[in-house]
C-alpha cells in the first residue's frame, strides 16, 4: 500500500515538473521543425530547378539558349531561397508569440522609409530584373560594363561578378550598369591594323595579307574559329612612319583575340621572308633653307672624349 502511494507521489511530482516546461519545449520543437522543413524545402526546390534546367539544356542545340537557361536557373534558385526563408521567418515569429499582422500592416510605411534610404539597392534589383528579362547578359559572356571588362561568372538581381584577364574579380552593382558591351553574341570581328614602310607597294602587301589569311583559314586548327575569308578594308591612314592597312576576320564569339594573335604571328614571319619592312618610329632632322633656296650644312659637333667613353662602355 505504501509502495503504491510512493509511486503515485513520484508520478504527480514528475507531471508537475514537466507541465512547467511544456510550453517552451513545444514551442522550441515547433520552431525547430519549421527550420528543418524550410531547409529541406529549399534543397528540394533548388534541386528540382537544377534538374529542370539541365533537362531543357539537353534539348537545346543553340549555345546561346543554353547559357541563358543556366543564368535563369541561378536566379530562380536564389529567389526560391529568399521566398522560403521569408515564409519560415514569419512562421517562427508567430510561434514565438510575435504578432505578424502589425508587421505586415506597417510594411507599407516601412517600405517608404527604406525606399528613401536604399534607393540604390532598389535600383540594383530593378536593373538586374530587366537585364535578365531582356537577355542582355548571361553567365559565360565576355562583357564590358561600368568601365570593367571580363568573363561573367555570376549574375543575380543584385550584382554582376566579372573576372578579368589578370584573374581579378569585379563585383558590379546592377544599378551602376548604364551601357552593356557584349562581345559574345552571334559572331565577332577581329580587326587588325598592320603598319608597313612607305617604300612598300601597298597592293603587294595587301595580297600577301590575303594569302596569309587564306592559309590560316585552311588550317584545321582555325577552320572552325574563322567564319569567312579575310575582309580587306585597305589603307586606313598615313602614320608618322608607316602606312596603316586595316583588315578583319569574322570569327566565332570569343575567338577574335586568338585569331588576331595567330594572324599577326604568321604575318610577321611572312613579312620577314619576303623582305617587307615593318617600320619603327624614327625622326628626320631638317636644317631648313635660306632665302636663295640653298640648304645650309647641318652643324654637328662630336667630342672625341665622349666618343672614346662611349666606345669603352660598349
Amino acid at each position: 500500500m505504501e509502495t503504491n502511494v510512493l509511486k503515485e507521489s513520484v508520478i504527480d511530482s514528475a507531471g508537475a515538473v514537466l507541465s512547467r516546461f511544456d510550453g517552451p519545449a513545444v514551442t522550441g520543437l515547433r520552431v525547430l521543425a519549421i527550420v528543418i522543413v524550410a531547409w529541406i524545402a529549399i534543397g528540394v526546390l533548388q534541386r528540382s530547378i537544377r534538374a529542370f534546367r539541365m533537362r531543357i539544356a539537353s534539348r537545346l542545340d543553340d549555345r546561346e539558349a543554353v547559357k541563358r537557361a543556366e543564368t535563369l536557373g541561378r536566379v530562380f534558385r536564389y529567389l526560391v531561397a529568399v521566398i522560403v526563408s521569408l515564409i519560415a521567418g514569419m512562421l517562427v515569429l508567430g510561434e514565438l508569440g510575435v504578432s505578424v499582422a502589425p508587421i505586415l500592416g506597417a510594411a507599407g510605411v516601412v517600405g517608404v522609409a527604406v525606399g528613401f534610404g536604399a534607393q540604390s539597392l532598389v535600383k540594383d534589383y530593378f536593373t538586374g530584373f530587366f537585364l535578365l528579362l531582356e537577355n542582355q547578359i548571361r553567365q559565360g559572356d565576355v562583357v564590358k560594363v561600368a568601365d570593367h571588362a571580363g568573363l561573367v561568372e555570376e549574375i543575380t538581381l543584385r550584382y554582376i561578378r566579372l573576372r578579368d584577364y589578370d584573374g581579378n574579380v569585379h563585383f558590379i552593382p546592377n544599378g551602376e550598369v548604364n551601357t552593356v558591351v557584349n562581345m559574345s553574341r552571334g559572331f565577332a570581328q577581329s580587326v587588325i591594323d598592320v603598319g608597313v614602310a612607305y617604300r612598300e607597294n601597298v597592293d603587294e602587301v595587301m595580297q600577301v595579307m590575303r594569302d596569309v589569311g587564306q592559309e590560316m583559314r585552311l588550317d584545321p586548327a582555325f577552320a572552325g574559329r574563322i567564319l569567312d575569308d579575310l575582309e580587306m578594308a585597305g589603307v586606313d591612314s598615313w602614320g608618322d612612319s608607316a602606312v596603316i592597312i586595316r583588315c578583319r576576320f569574322k570569327c566565332m564569339p570569343l575567338e577574335q583575340w586568338t585569331v588576331r594573335r595567330e594572324y599577326l604571328r604568321r604575318l610577321k614571319n611572312t613579312f620577314d621572308a619576303k623582305g617587307i619592312e615593318i617600320p619603327y618610329p624614327h625622326l628626320t632632322v631638317y636644317a631648313g633653307q635660306d632665302k636663295d633656296g640653298g640648304a645650309p650644312e647641318l652643324p654637328l659637333r662630336l667630342h672625341r672624349a665622349r666618343k672614346q667613353a662611349l666606345n669603352a662602355s660598349a
